[in-house]
């Protein structure tokens, strides 16, 4: 290392700061893009031309100790060669979870867009920050499209938005955004002096409620949870019981949250006689969609949002049953008035100057709690470009049908059992073994088949065949959610999961 640079201070105009030779770049170009070009190479072959292989393994499982000696995690002084580093870039890909085969049903997302794809490619490569329009001029307008036609599905005449890192930081901007609307004054006064702020949501809402409540400081005991129905739906008497309990305890009621496809059974809220009560009350309604928000793109199945339109606040995850590629959330607000930004703004004076050469009105930034943020949108325009809304419509409607198909299938089979039909792409079912089906429905059967779900998931995790969710759900035990979404899933894979869950469990 000395002889270099000695050899670099002989060269014309060399410079040595605090030991540093300054001439020159550090990175080795050529180096750096051999590697990333085999790099590419390897994603390729072994994610996305496997992408729809089903005699692929969903997972290749490691206990959590084995899988720290495989991978080497250990960070040393010296870097690594190239071909070691190819070598951690296929193991990591070895031993991930292919979220991307046809039977990964575990979550609200699965499958692989091309398209949404090639746009996060591009957005790496570009490593961009959408906040200003002079460092991010086509993502901000991107942006800016995505939303205006996400606003007309909603049924808006006009509107504003912004996307976040997930569907949980869309419900607190719209609970903070709600809270801000009740009492402006709370942004430079804060929480003293205020009133008891209450807040409603269903029992079967999205988990996020309760975190956002404790972050904002409203807290947990006031977020009052709304009894729902035996299909999970929020009952609006329920509601407007709970709503009146408020104003007799001296509180302030703010906000009710509604929900367009509940996580568990895939419920959609009556959303127009929750709008009833919102506005008999003056409280600001929120429908938490970011499952259910996709089906406002089919004209079959937007039924299910049907009041979505009075909504003042929606949040919506195209990177679930569209597959725009996590994450891809945003929170649409009806309001125009610049509500957003007059909540959010701290108005720094080194990022939105006002006497820029350009508009400004495209600085967009101080409508986020975020600085840095990735240019999420760019994936679901890309997509939406590439396909069409037909082509969206048609990933709705097929994931419907084949959810449809399922349950026609469950209710042949002997042995599976239905929770309830249902509406959306959750199909929520019992295994019942041969060795129950006998049994007499008593405490003692019930607890025997809270132990079949996971004893079968660990079965078909070890064995890489697929991924399927279990859960135990309000008084119900163990039961399995099959959530179909990916355009790569076919019928033949419907039939493989039920009869490798009777496969997995042939001797229980």
């Amino acid at each position: 290392v000395g002889v270099c640079k000695q050899e670099m201070l002989q060269k014309k105009n060399a410079v040595l700061v605090d030991g540093v030779i300054l001439n020159g770049p550090i990175m080795d170009s050529k180096a750096g893009e051999k590697f990333v070009e085999e790099a590419c190479k390897i994603i390729m072959e072994e994610i996305v031309q496997k992408a729809d292989d089903v005699t692929e393994k969903v997972c290749e499982w490691q206990a959590p100790e084995k899988l720290k000696q495989i991978l080497d995690l250990e960070m040393r002084d010296a870097g690594e060669c190239h071909q070691k580093i190819l070598q951690l870039c296929r193991d990591v890909i070895k031993f991930s979870v292919k979220t991307n085969h046809p039977r990964f049903f575990n979550q609200l997302y699965a499958g692989i867009d091309y398209y949404s794809l090639v746009a996060r490619f591009l957005t790496e490569a570009l490593n961009p920050s959408v906040y200003t329009y002079e460092v991010s001029p086509v993502f901000l307008l991107v942006e800016e499209a995505v939303i205006k036609k996400m606003i007309e599905f909603i049924g808006w005449e006009e509107g504003d938005g912004i996307f976040n890192p997930g569907g949980s930081v869309s419900n607190m901007y719209a609970m903070n955004l709600a809270r801000y609307k009740f009492c402006p004054e709370i942004k430079e006064k804060g929480l003293s002096g205020l009133p008891r702020l209450v807040l409603f949501a269903s029992e079967e809402c999205h988990y996020s409620m309760k975190k956002a409540a404790s972050f904002l400081g409203i807290g947990t005991e006031n977020v009052y949870f709304i009894k729902t129905d035996e299909r999970g739906k929020m009952i609006p008497e329920e509601l407007e019981k709970q709503v009146q309990r408020a104003r007799k305890e001296g509180s302030a009621p703010f906000l009710v949250c509604a929900t367009a496809g509940t996580t568990v059974l895939g419920a959609f809220d009556p959303l127009d006689k929750i709008a009833d009560i919102c506005e008999k009350h003056g409280l600001w309604l929120h429908v938490d969609a970011s499952w259910g928000g996709s089906a406002l793109i089919s004209r079959k199945h937007r039924r299910l949002l049907h009041g979505i339109h009075r909504a003042d606040s929606v949040a919506w995850n195209p990177h679930k049953m569209l597959l725009a590629g996590i994450q891809c959330c945003a929170l649409l607000v009806k309001d125009n008035s610049g509500l957003l930004k007059r909540c959010y703004s701290a108005e720094a004076a080194y990022l939105f100057q006002q006497d820029k050469f350009y508009d400004v009105s495209y600085d967009t930034g101080d409508k986020s709690i975020q600085c840095s943020r990735r240019p999420d949108a760019f994936k679901f325009w890309l997509m939406w470009k590439a396909l069409g809304t037909t082509g969206l419509e048609e990933r709705v409607n097929r994931a419907l049908a084949l959810a449809r198909y399922l349950v026609e299938e469950i209710k042949k089979r002997e042995g599976f059992q239905l929770l309830l039909e249902p509406e959306y792409a959750n199909v929520c079912f019992w295994y019942i073994p041969p060795s129950l089906r006998k049994m007499e429905d008593g405490p003692e059967f019930w607890q025997k088949l809270h132990q079949v779900a996971p004893i079968i998931k660990e079965r078909m995790m070890k064995k890489g065949s697929m991924m399927l969710g279990y859960q135990p759900h309000r008084g119900k035990v163990n039961f399995f959610r099959q959530v179909v979404i990916s355009p790569q899933v076919s019928r033949e894979d419907m039939d493989f999961l039920l009869d490798e869950i009777q496969l997995l469990a042939e001797d229980l």
